[in-house]
């Protein structure tokens, strides 16, 4: 395998990380990172420099042109997950881009798209997910929360919960129920929701173990929306969501942030316990760190030279999923020891190391095994479809 980049990649990379240094807001590595999703200061930044990158082309790039997009490839999508998650870039993830924009291009009536694609490359709307429901997380096929049609409006009941960013989003993604006599993985339809402030939605935070509040819980009560807002064809809702839209799913972000992490830890390291960094017992435990955050990383370039081949990575993206936020798990781990009494303090004490990040780190990767597919459903599908094994 060649790992040199291209020239136009390198050109690529240079450009981004030119941008970066001089436009990256000098204040928000003060303010905690966490998509946009934690404080209200860092939703307003993140809202504010998602639009400069839309300007650009970049919060969209991989979309074909045609539909805003850049038509870029998967490395530079790559090489632009991989910087942005490891200079913690406010606003470069839009689960617009991610989810809803891919559908609509591929199901999306012509309407459908002229409404909503352009307010999603140009960051006018903020998206969230309505998916999980309390009996219905890893099988999502479970769900109950029905659409029943009345005459020209569809009316929602249900909830949903895990909802990250609800509270900031003016508009939803929502899987529901249309026919609840049909087996359970068919009878679900995809809708767009218009207005998340609509009259019966009710969002309620949730706190999570890391004090941030990203998750909400929303209930929906004779919620009423157009039927034009069903996306793809009615009760085929779950091959929409279980279809292969394309767009980059290599998890860089996993190994980046980790990197991040490592290198934050080493820099205090050698500024504040010199004496700690020469131990040869945590030399070895530091080494092993960088050793598995390269696998990662290497884990995540497989699946993207799978793509540019025009190969379909299947366990491939399940293994690269399943050890990056392990990984993440394992350095905040060794970062919240290694800081010894000064761990556990986050970035308000006045005593805080890194911002407080490694105490912060330690709570928020546990929701990375569970969040997108637990770690137990990615090793069955890597012994599965990977190793042959036999079901159950």
């Amino acid at each position: 395998m060649d790992f040199r980049l291209t020239a136009e990649d390198e050109a690529f990379l240079s450009e981004l990380r030119t941008f970066f240094d001089e436009e990256l807001p000098a204040e928000w590595q003060r303010v905690d990172d966490k998509y946009g999703f934690g404080t209200a200061e860092a939703f307003a930044m993140s809202r504010e420099f998602s639009r400069r990158l839309a300007t650009r082309g970049w919060l969209a790039m991989a979309w074909p042109k045609e539909y805003g997009g850049l038509g870029a490839t998967y490395m530079q999508q790559m090489l632009f997950n991989e910087e942005v998650a490891y200079r913690r870039v406010p606003g470069a993830f839009s689960m617009g881009v991610a989810w809803v924009g891919p559908a609509l291009i591929h199901l999306g009536t012509e309407e459908q798209k002229q409404e909503y694609l352009p307010r999603i490359t140009g960051a006018d709307d903020v998206w969230c997910t309505l998916y999980s429901e309390p009996g219905a997380g890893s099988d999502l096929a479970a769900l109950q929360t029905r659409a029943v049609l009345d005459g020209d409006e569809w009316v929602i009941n249900g909830q949903k919960i895990w909802t990250s960013g609800a509270h900031h989003s003016n508009k939803g993604w929502l899987a529901a129920r249309t026919d609840p006599g049909a087996p359970k993985h068919r009878g679900i339809s995809m809708f767009i929701l218009d207005d998340m402030r609509a009259p019966g939605i009710t969002i309620q935070p949730l706190i999570n173990m890391a004090n941030d509040h990203s998750f909400n819980q929303v209930f929906f009560e004779d919620v009423r929306i157009s039927k034009k807002s069903l996306v793809g064809e009615l009760n085929r809702g779950w091959y929409h969501l279980a279809l292969s839209l394309d767009f980059e799913r290599s998890s860089i972000a996993g190994a980046s942030n980790a990197r991040r992490m490592f290198e934050d830890l080493i820099e205090d390291a050698r500024e504040h316990r010199p004496e700690l960094a020469r131990r040869p017992e945590v030399r070895a435990r530091l080494a092993e760190a960088a050793i598995e955050i390269e696998v990662g990383r290497m884990l995540s370039y497989r699946v993207v030279s799978m793509q540019m081949r025009g190969l379909v990575p299947n366990h491939e993206a399940s293994a690269a999923k399943l050890y990056s936020t392990e990984l993440a798990q394992r350095v905040a781990l060794i970062g919240v020891q290694l800081l010894g009494l000064y761990g556990p303090l986050e970035g308000a004490s006045a005593h805080h190391r890194i911002g407080g990040r490694m105490a912060y780190n330690y709570l928020a990767t546990v929701s990375a095994t569970i969040a997108g597919g637990t770690s137990e459903i990615q090793r069955g599908i890597v012994a599965m479809r990977g190793l042959g094994l036999p079901r159950g």
